[in-house]
């Protein structure tokens, strides 16, 4: 029972760090006052550049950073549009999911039925760090994954430290808050904005080469699977923090593991067996999205609420 438990919450966390990467990059777009719904084109964006240049390459770090700046790219065209030309947020990122979309099943035509070398396999199987990896329950969760799970985590510390400590972390919440307020105390809004949005991207582009070069590993169209969507949901479920956004990924990495588990299982009822609807257990974690949502939204907390400046373009001479 112990076992299974384990293995059940190690499944969990592999599950949930696409999303973790996703919700990262969306903190810090939204941080800085851009509601970006682009993160799943932005991720399938980075899981296809991922996995054509460790394909190409056989050079797992260099598949990474490829992904990353492809998604990069992707937030650029975002950050160009809304912050330089000031043009609609949304309407923009969904543009963005659109482009993303189209040129991950352009590129991935190619690169369908073709395996990842055998070193990249390696690179990315989990590692156990010692004694660590000895705690019940835990020790496995955590500290024996790939290296990349320990990245997403080593990320979202950091981000947390960032946003909280830094003075760098400070002007950008006060872009987030009032951007004329921080123009007015020497902060150039425009160059935070654009460096947390295309930074934003690099993350994004990081959780879409989870997806294609660790966790598959292989091509396949529409790879995220709307991940990129509950990352943009959970964003919100987590209040903005990257310390809660650790939570969220891996509960809804749970929550898909459940659907994984039981999808053939069946329970008794009235001295009969019925089986489970592997539908219906796949449609656990959005319904629990869901209703996470409504009951973040009825809450009026200060600390509950988004930016103040989410989603308004700013225009300097406007003030």
């Amino acid at each position: 029972m112990l076992l299974s438990l384990t293995l059940f919450l190690q499944t969990s966390v592999q599950l949930g760090t696409h999303i973790l990467f996703g919700i990262l990059g969306g903190i810090l777009c939204e941080k800085a006052g851009q509601t970006n719904l682009g993160i799943e084109g932005m991720m399938l964006l980075g899981a296809v550049a991922g996995f054509a240049t460790a394909l190409a390459t056989s050079n797992p770090v260099l598949a990474m950073i490829v992904a990353g700046i492809a998604g990069a790219l992707g937030s650029l065209i975002y950050a160009f549009i809304t912050i330089t030309l000031r043009g609609n947020q949304i309407v923009t990122g969904l543009v963005l999911t659109i482009f993303g979309e189209g040129v991950a099943n352009f590129i991935g035509k190619s690169l369908s039925g073709k395996a990842l070398p055998e070193n990249i396999a390696a690179f990315f199987a989990p590692k156990s760090i010692p004694l660590l990896n000895k705690i019940p329950v835990i020790g496995p969760m955590f500290f024996s994954q790939s290296v990349y799970v320990y990245l997403s985590l080593v990320l979202a510390v950091l981000m947390f430290l960032y946003l909280k400590y830094t003075r760098a972390g400070l002007s950008l919440r006060a872009v987030g808050e009032n951007p004329a307020a921080a123009d007015a105390s020497g902060i150039n809004v425009s160059l935070v904005k654009y460096l947390h949005v295309v930074a934003g991207g690099f993350f994004c582009g990081l959780g879409g080469a989870f997806l294609s070069v660790v966790f598959v590993p292989r091509w396949q169209d529409n790879i995220t699977a709307g991940a990129g969507w509950i990352a943009v949901a959970l964003v919100i479920f987590c209040t903005w923090d990257p310390l809660k956004a650790i939570f969220a990924a891996y509960a809804f990495g749970a929550l898909r593991g459940i659907g994984f588990k039981f999808q053939s299982a069946t329970i008794p009822f009235f001295g009969k067996r019925i089986g489970m609807n592997a539908q219906l257990l796949d449609m656990l974690p959005y319904i629990a999205t869901i209703v996470v949502l409504v009951i973040i939204t009825l809450r009026k907390k200060k600390e509950y609420q988004a930016p103040a400046s989410l989603g308004s373009s700013y225009f300097r001479e406007a003030r």
